[in-house]
């Protein structure tokens, strides 16, 4: 069974950086996509970024040049690295977790992702 345990989430201003961290175990695809959704009260769910087992990111418009995905394999953590967070990112962020057919990118839709992380909540003020 997949478990995915979130946690760096907190309270931070606009303009402040929080890196958020993903335990990954139980996990035995040797190809894979890990990413990061968030949602906000009243809203979707929606993809944030994504990350292959080859290395290769997909990101939100929203977050590109803002937020970097990446993974210590010796440690089984995903991360995100979120700077310049401005007060649209406060959201509830789950990690995810799924098989990787390697044909294409990891995709950033709700329906892809079958393994799902509690949350953690990053709240940015103006």
């Amino acid at each position: 069974e997949v478990q995915l345990v979130e946690s760096g989430g907190g309270s931070v201003q606009a303009g402040g950086s929080l890196r958020l961290s993903c335990e990954v175990s139980g996990y035995t695809y040797s190809s894979y996509c890990m990413g990061w959704f968030r949602q906000a009260p009243g809203k979707d769910r929606e993809g944030v970024a994504a990350l292959d087992s080859d290395g290769d990111a997909n990101y939100a418009d929203s977050v590109k040049g803002r937020f970097t995905i990446s993974k210590d394999n010796a440690k089984n953590t995903l991360y995100l690295q979120m700077n310049s967070l401005k007060p649209d990112d406060t959201a509830m962020y789950y990690c995810v977790a799924e098989g990787w057919a390697g044909y294409r990118m990891c995709g950033l839709e709700v329906w892809e992702y079958n393994n799902w992380g509690q949350g953690t909540q990053v709240t940015v003020s103006s």
